[in-house]
C-alpha cells in the first residue's frame, strides 16, 4: 500500500479513493509516505474538522464544501485525507450535490500543478459518474502475516506474556488471517481475558463471527470428517492424495497448489458432506459461499461483492472455499444481457478468471445438482482439477451409510440387520436413508420400544425415493456423466446404466 501511495503522489494523481475499514492503518501508511516524500499531511472529518498532522493546528471546518475550498490556500506538496467522504458523494437514491462535484472537478487542475493530492478514505465505494474519470480507486488489502504478527507481539507485550514463536505463532497467525488488525487485536484480547493466554481456537471462533457479519460467506468451525461419508472411495482417495499439497514440502517438490474440484450428482448423495469433510481432513478453514448472496440490486454491487469474497478467501488461505449449488447462481449468465444488464455474465467472467489465475492457496469445491444449467465455460479444464459424478449409493455403500447414521444416534449397528435394510432401500440416496432411520425412531418412540430393524424397515417401505419421482432427470444426468465426469465411487461405473425399478 505504501508503494502504491508513493507512486500515485509522485505521479501527481489529484484524487485517490481508498476503500477500507482500517482507517488507522491508512493514516499511518499515509503519514509514513508523506514524511518520506517531504509532503505535509492534513486530515479532515466531519466531527473533528481539519487537522494539520505536522503542527497539530486545527480548523473548525465541518462543511465539506468549505474544506474543499480551503485546499488551494494550503502549501504546495500537501496531502489532504478526507475521512468517510463517501457520505457526500451521493448514492442510488440521492445524486451527488452538484456544488461538491463541480468543486472537485475544478480542484483537479489546481492539485496537479501544486503537487497536492486529495485522498478519500471510506469503507464503501461511491463513485458518481461525474467524477469517475477524475479519481483513481485503490482497494486496501487485508493485513498480511507480518502486520498480524506485529499485532500478536503487541498483545503479548501489553499482557506480559512470554514471547510466542515457532509453530505456536504460526497457528495463531493462521487463525488471524482474514481479520483486520483491529478485529485481530480484539480477538486476541478476548482470548487473553477468557483463558489468560492466546488461543487459536478462540481467535478462529471470533473470525467466524466476523466473516458471518459480511453476509456473503459462512465459516464452519467443526465441518466433520471423511469417516462420516459412506462410500465414495474414489473421491476420498483423490482428496487424501492432495491433503499435504499446500505445504512447503509440496512446493519444494515442484507441485502446484490444487485448484479445486466440481462435484455433480443427485441431491442427498453426499456432495455437501464431502465438501465439509475435505476441510477437516486437510485441517484447513472451510468457507461457504451461497452464489445467490453475490447479487445485489445496486449497479456494481454484485461485482463488488465478488471482490470482497475473493479478498477474504485469499486472506484466510490456505483454505477450502465451498460454492454450494453453483448452478443456481450462474445459470442465467447466457441470457444475462437481456435479463439483468449483463451482471451475471460479468460476475461469471470475473469468477472464472480468478479460478484459473489465482495464486493464493484457495481450494474451490463447487457442488451442482443440475449440470444442464451450468455454463460450458465452467466445465472446461483449467477451472477445476477434476469433475466427479456422485451417483446413488451401491448396496455396500448403503450398508455403510446405515451403520454411520445408526451409530450417530447412539445405537449399536451390530444389533441391526444392515444387509436386509440395505437391500430394501435400493435406489435411496444417503439423505433418504437418514430420513428413514429418523422416521423409524419416531415410530419406536411413539410405541415405547427401542429402535429395531423392523422400525427402520417399515419407514423404508413408506418412502418414495427421488429415483422414482425424478427418473428421467437422473437418467439424463447419468448419461452425461458417462463420458464427462469421473465416478466418485469405484462401483459407480457399473451402476451408471442401472435400471430404476420400483421397490417390491
Amino acid at each position: 500500500m505504501k508503494e502504491k501511495l508513493t507512486n500515485y503522489i509522485r505521479a501527481a494523481y489529484p484524487v485517490v479513493y481508498i476503500t477500507t475499514f482500517e482507517e488507522p492503518r491508512i493514516e499511518s501508511d499515509l503519514k509514513a509516505v508523506c514524511d518520506n516524500l517531504g509532503y505535509g499531511l492534513r486530515c479532515w472529518s466531519i466531527t473533528e474538522g481539519l487537522l494539520d498532522v505536522t503542527t497539530g493546528a486545527a480548523q473548525d471546518l465541518q462543511d465539506p464544501i468549505d474544506v474543499l475550498a480551503s485546499i488551494p490556500e494550503m502549501p504546495e506538496k500537501t496531502v489532504v485525507l478526507l475521512r468517510d467522504f463517501h457520505a457526500f458523494l451521493g448514492d442510488e437514491t440521492q445524486p451527488i450535490n452538484p456544488l461538491i462535484a463541480r468543486t472537485i472537478r475544478d480542484l483537479v487542475r489546481t492539485l496537479k500543478t501544486r503537487q497536492q493530492c486529495l485522498v478519500i478514505c471510506a469503507p464503501l465505494l461511491r463513485l458518481p459518474d461525474e467524477l469517475e474519470r477524475e479519481i483513481v480507486v485503490i482497494e486496501h488489502e487485508l493485513p498480511g502475516r507480518s502486520d498480524l504478527g506485529a499485532v500478536i507481539d503487541g498483545i503479548v507485550e501489553s499482557a506480559g506474556l512470554p514471547m510466542i514463536v515457532g509453530d505456536e505463532k504460526e497457528r495463531l497467525l493462521d487463525s488471524c488471517m482474514g481479520l483486520t488488525t483491529s478485529e485481530a487485536e480484539n480477538a486476541l484480547a478476548l482470548s487473553f481475558v477468557e483463558v489468560a493466554g492466546l488461543s487459536p481456537a478462540i481467535v478462529a471462533r471470533q473470525k467466524a463471527e466476523a466473516v458471518r457479519k459480511g453476509q456473503l460467506l459462512e465459516i464452519y468451525e467443526n465441518p466433520g470428517s471423511l469417516d462420516d461419508v459412506g462410500g465414495l472411495d474414489a473421491l476420498k482417495a483423490w482428496l487424501l492424495q492432495r491433503q499435504d499439497a499446500f505445504g512447503s514440502r509440496a512446493k519444494e517438490f515442484g507441485l502446484p497448489s490444487p485448484k479445486g474440484l466440481l462435484m455433480v450428482g443427485l441431491p442427498g448423495c453426499g456432495k455437501s458432506l464431502c465438501a465439509k469433510a475435505t476441510a477437516a481432513a486437510w485441517e484447513r478453514p472451510l468457507l461457504r459461499l451461497d452464489c445467490g448472496r453475490l447479487f445485489g440490486g445496486l449497479v456494481g454491487e454484485s461485482e463488488r461483492n465478488l471482490r470482497r469474497v475473493i479478498q477474504v478467501a485469499e486472506a484466510v488461505a490456505p483454505c477450502v472455499l465451498w460454492i454450494d449449488e453453483i448452478e443456481k447462481g450462474l445459470s442465467g449468465s447466457s441470457s444475462s444481457s437481456s435479463t439483468d444488464g449483463g451482471t451475471s455474465a460479468r460476475v461469471l467472467g470475473s469468477m472464472l478468471s480468478w479460478m484459473e489465475e489465482k495464486t493464493a492457496a484457495v481450494f474451490v469445491i463447487a457442488t451442482a445438482n443440475d449440470v444442464s444449467a451450468l455454463p460450458p465455460e465452467l466445465l472446461r479444464k483449467g477451472r477445476f482439477d477434476e469433475t466427479f459424478f456422485v451417483d446413488l449409493p451401491s448396496e455396500e455403500e448403503r450398508q455403510k451409510i446405515l451403520e454411520i447414521h445408526i451409530n450417530k444416534r447412539g445405537r449399536d449397528p451390530k444389533l441391526f440387520d444392515l444387509v436386509s435394510l440395505a437391500k430394501a432401500c435400493d435406489q435411496f440416496s444417503g439423505a433418504e436413508i437418514e430420513s428413514a432411520i429418523v422416521a423409524g425412531m419416531f415410530a419406536a418412540f411413539e410405541s415405547g420400544q427401542e429402535l429395531e430393524t423392523s422400525h427402520v424397515g417399515e419407514a423404508i417401505k413408506e418412502t418414495v425415493p427421488l429415483a422414482q419421482t425424478a427418473r428421467e432427470k437422473i437418467s439424463s444426468l447419468r448419461d452425461w456423466a458417462k463420458t464427462r465426469a469421473r465416478p466418485a465411487a469405484t462401483l459407480v461405473g457399473k451402476s451408471l446404466g442401472r435400471k430404476l425399478e420400483p421397490l417390491s
